[in-house]
């Protein structure tokens, strides 16, 4: 299984939820509303889940193995942490082409 394509579909910085993601699998696959979430000392990665009758949340979509697992998080984050600089760059071009007040 490898990740084929990640899109990382919007980032927040209010809240715990700090993104929705995107990916496929072996062109074969989409896997959407993934989310990456600021946990209590770390980031972590949500898979898809909806509200079941006695309204706990059960995975819609979740890796079978801690591998598939560990493998799914570390691009997702990688991902997320790439976009996140990419981000922070922009903003600092920006304030540094308005120049000094």
């Amino acid at each position: 299984m490898q990740i084929t394509d990640l899109k990382i579909r919007k980032m927040m910085t209010e809240g715990r939820l700090r993104a929705i993601v995107s990916i496929t699998l072996d062109q074969m696959l989409a896997v959407h509303d993934i989310k990456v979430v600021q946990g209590e000392e770390r980031l972590f990665v949500a898979m898809p889940s909806r509200k079941d009758e006695a309204g706990v949340f059960r995975d819609v979509v979740h890796p079978i193995s801690p591998e598939a697992r560990s493998y799914l998080e570390t691009q997702i984050l990688d991902a997320y942490e790439k976009q996140l600089a990419l981000q922070m760059a922009e903003t600092e071009a920006e304030t540094s082409a308005e120049g000094p007040l």
